[in-house]
């Protein structure tokens, strides 16, 4: 099997592994990892929007235990389909293409990792990153003004 892996012929360390912001991505691949603690769904996200970041991959993990409730959040947000998880169940193949919003931020512990740590619809983009780039109207807003 081939695995394509993005920057390894330049030599040079990966730029944009230390993402952090608000960006609108599809899913580009899914995979079940099981641990016996802590199980997790990884997750290739592929960047749609900004532009100055389009065409961009990151990865991310989503813990699948009970108490993880990142990984509801994620698929209500991204409209998985909600017979498979009203059935607790999770299909890698489904979970392919989907699309939303989601904050990321770096953190380096052990190496590299990037945090998921928001979702939002597809829906919701427009307004999230028109607040985003505005950091004075975010403030004015969140202040009830």
């Amino acid at each position: 099997m081939r695995r394509h892996l993005p920057g390894l012929h330049s030599g040079h360390p990966d730029l944009v592994s230390n993402l952090e912001g608000l960006f609108l991505v599809w899913v580009e691949g899914a995979s079940y990892r099981w641990h016996t603690q802590k199980p997790f769904l990884s997750l290739r996200f592929s960047i749609l929007e900004p532009a100055s970041s389009e065409a961009v991959s990151f990865t991310g993990r989503l813990y699948c235990t009970e108490r993880a409730l990142k990984l509801s959040w994620f698929l209500r947000d991204f409209g998985y389909d909600p017979e498979l998880l009203t059935r607790d169940q999770i299909d890698e193949k489904a979970l392919l293409k989907l699309r939303g919003v989601v904050r990321i931020s770096f953190t380096s512990l052990n190496g590299h990792s990037q945090n998921l740590d928001a979702f939002a619809p597809e829906a919701e983009w427009e307004a999230l990153s028109c607040s985003n780039r505005n950091p004075r109207k975010r403030e004015s807003h969140q202040n009830g003004v």
